[in-house]
């Protein structure tokens, strides 16, 4: 099964659901319907609403609330990345220029704090307080994440348990959170509900693990976005602290001025990007992002033989080798 196959399982359901954010964005102060349209325009994966889907089908069927709550979960991603931008002074997002760099960061930041709003007060409709729950829960662990990176920016001593908490807190939650909410709208006993909230925290380490791996692999016309993004940023990933664990010192001295100095004056990004190659690090990046992909594919044991089933299996390896 190919990433078309899969995302077919969920096609027409998906056209729901952008109709709904569609509707859902609609505002009587016409620069957030402007913005709110431009982003929608801007395209995605949509990875998020579809594993909710996915779920749902896999435990039930899927009605207006699952429509609803994939639109939900879009508009928090959709928030997470205007206000990311703002915080990285972001020019770029997905090809075209972000909301930020187009409409300035007091818009900006507004209009980011309008989509969290409005994804709460549709998913308040629901009236399903356990639904809320993991939603207001993996969006305070989302601003931690936000947090805690901010303050270690710039820092390199910075540990492998270090880095996976963060995108645990920035990515991994609101997979889980998908996860679990798609299986709370259909049947399901409290040990599946674990099971896939742990798939899902599983499967979003594997792809916050890839994305940090493109970062330096990819190019900006196939990534969307500059590459070594990151690293000019002042944001410690995985590849870079298996580098500053295999490196010299003077390597890991030029290093750390980058980090620290933002800019890439002390050593080049080919430079760096040489280094990543002599020490294999992009290699041991994707080990352990397989290892996450491993875990998620494990733990659907325990859900009885479908096409969903087997839709979920194959996500984990399907994040493995995206380019973008």
């Amino acid at each position: 099964m190919n990433y078309k196959k899969i995302f077919d399982l969920v096609k027409d359901e998906l056209k729901q659901v952008e109709a709904e954010f569609a509707r859902q964005r609609n505002s009587s102060v016409p620069t957030i319907n402007e913005i709110g349209k431009y982003i929608q325009e801007g395209g995605g994966k949509r990875i998020r609403p579809s594993l909710l889907l996915l779920c749902t089908k896999l435990c039930g069927e899927v009605n207006d609330s699952a429509i609803r709550l994939a639109s939900v979960v879009e508009f928090i991603h959709t928030a997470t990345l205007v206000h990311d931008d703002i915080i990285d002074g972001a020019r770029v997002r997905r090809g075209r220029s972000s909301v930020n760099h187009r409409w300035g960061n007091q818009i900006t930041v507004l209009a980011g704090d309008w989509l969290y709003m409005q994804s709460f007060y549709v998913a308040l409709q629901e009236r399903n307080f356990k639904i809320l729950d993991i939603l207001i829960d993996l969006t305070q662990r989302m601003v931690e994440g936000e947090l805690i990176q901010l303050s270690i920016n710039g820092t390199s001593s910075v540990r492998e348990q270090d880095v996976i908490g963060i995108a645990e807190r920035k990515t991994a939650y609101l997979f889980s959170g998908c996860a679990r909410i798609g299986g709370l709208l259909g049947q399901i006993s409290d040990q599946q509900e674990r099971a896939l909230g742990e798939y899902g925290l599983s499967v979003g380490l594997a792809f916050q693990m890839t994305d940090d791996i493109l970062d330096f692999s990819s190019s900006e016309g196939t990534l969307g976005k500059p590459v070594g993004s990151d690293l000019k940023e002042g944001k410690i990933t995985l590849p870079l602290v298996y580098l500053l664990q295999a490196c010299t010192d003077e390597e890991a001295r030029k290093i750390k001025t980058v980090l620290i100095k933002k800019e890439f004056h002390s050593s080049s990004q080919a430079e760096i990007l040489s280094m990543m190659k002599k020490y294999r690090v992009l290699e041991k990046a994707k080990t352990c992002a397989e290892g996450f992909a491993l875990r998620a594919q494990s733990v659907l044991n325990c859900f009885p033989s479908s096409p969903y089933r087997q839709a979920l299996k194959e996500i984990p390896e399907m994040i493995l080798v995206r380019n973008q």
